[in-house]
């Protein structure tokens, strides 16, 4: 694989609706997108999108460009590569943390070789794992904190949700409000299986919140998903003794070595698994290597990201180890009709296809230079 030359493209998309989580809102999904070219006319596109303020990790859309623009890749281009995976640890040497700005040029790599084999993302990892990729898998819906923070709109928004066949509702609760977003969402999903998990995103303190969190380990829920801090690993332990619902954790799972301590400490089995988080679809292998062998149960979560960051986290979602409908949704729901790069549909039953082509034969190019610049 050689790298040829790389392009770096700021993009923007506005929300079709602001999505509040417990530490913060976004209004518009603003990356720094990745495009490689080998010189012999193929193509593989990446996205890094972490949020522009440091509420979900301390990774910014700014410091993300930097390292990118001046680290990562100038440290890529014009040299070869025996996989995607040696680009991975080329991107890795000498740099610490940083996620988001790896995984934009790692997933960039995987898609080039997915395009020189003629073949899409979901196959190539699948066979790295020695695995088939399902030919589609199922969706939950993700609901942020509503801006006005009343009941009924909530409930509105789980019953709308539901009409469309998601078959997983998750939302977003914060110190103050979760038992009556619980209570919301219910009344929303009446008359309905459909699981509802809820989201905290590190919002509670333990033992402080301890009677707020034992409130939501009555509520029925398929899991409570992280609950604590993402440094507090004995803490997520400890309380996934305490409470009768699975834990589940998202920020605290930063690559397969934090997995492994997870299992030392006898902690959380449920996953979320975020391909751009934990540094790119390597590290995501290697994740999920660790889940198989333990029985810990995955699901793929998102940023979320346009069409072309969610094509890594399809490839995830594509596999058997993720047991639980994953996060990835119809890109209208996002960003509008004909609004995406690449057009995401999910089924009436609630499933979106895999594809098992490559980004650049998925991808609107006149939506892609209407919504982005270049930054070179």
């Amino acid at each position: 694989m050689r790298i040829a030359r790389v392009d770096l493209y700021a993009l923007e998309l506005p929300l079709a609706e602001p999505f509040i989580i417990s530490g913060g809102r976004i209004d518009a999904r603003r990356s720094v997108v990745v495009v490689l070219h080998d010189g012999d006319g193929h193509v593989g596109y990446g996205e890094s999108a972490p949020d522009e303020l440091p509420f979900y990790s301390e990774e910014t859309l700014g410091s993300a460009r930097d390292l990118i623009t001046s680290v990562l890749a100038p440290r890529i281009g014009g040299r070869e590569f025996d996989s995607p995976e040696a680009v991975d640890a080329a991107l890795r040497e000498n740099v610490r943390g940083n996620p988001f700005a790896r995984a934009g040029i790692e997933t960039a790599a995987w898609d080039l070789e997915a395009h020189r084999r003629g073949t899409g993302l979901p196959q190539l990892v699948a066979e790295r794992l020695g695995v088939v990729p399902a030919a589609s898998f199922p969706c939950g819906v993700a609901l942020g904190i509503p801006e006005d923070r009343r009941a009924e709109t909530l409930t509105r928004r789980v019953y709308e949700a539901l009409q469309h066949g998601y078959r997983r509702v998750k939302i977003k609760v914060a110190p103050g409000w979760d038992e009556i977003a619980v209570r919301a969402a219910r009344v929303g999903m009446a008359r309905t299986d459909v699981p509802l998990t809820v989201d905290a995103n590190g919002a509670y303190r333990w033992p402080e919140h301890e009677p707020a969190l034992r409130a939501l380990d009555d509520a029925g829920l398929l899991y409570i998903e992280q609950p604590l801090a993402p440094d507090e690993l004995v803490g997520h332990a400890r309380l996934a003794h305490v409470l009768k619902t699975p834990l589940c954790l998202d920020e605290t799972l930063r690559d397969a070595g934090i997995a492994r301590q997870i299992l030392a400490l006898d902690g959380p089995m449920v996953w979320n698994l975020k391909v751009h988080r934990v540094g790119g679809l390597a590290e995501a292998c290697r994740i999920c290597r660790v889940a198989t062998e333990c029985g810990a149960r995955l699901w793929a979560g998102t940023m979320p990201e346009s069409g072309i960051g969610s094509q890594a986290d399809i490839a995830v979602a594509a596999l058997a180890a993720c047991v639980y409908p994953s996060d990835v949704e119809p890109s209208s729901r996002w960003f509008g009709r004909g609004a995406d790069v690449i057009k995401l549909t999910m089924s009436k039953d609630g499933r979106m296809a895999v594809p098992g082509v490559s980004i650049a034969r998925l991808l609107d190019t006149g939506r892609f230079r209407s919504v982005t610049r270049g930054l070179q």
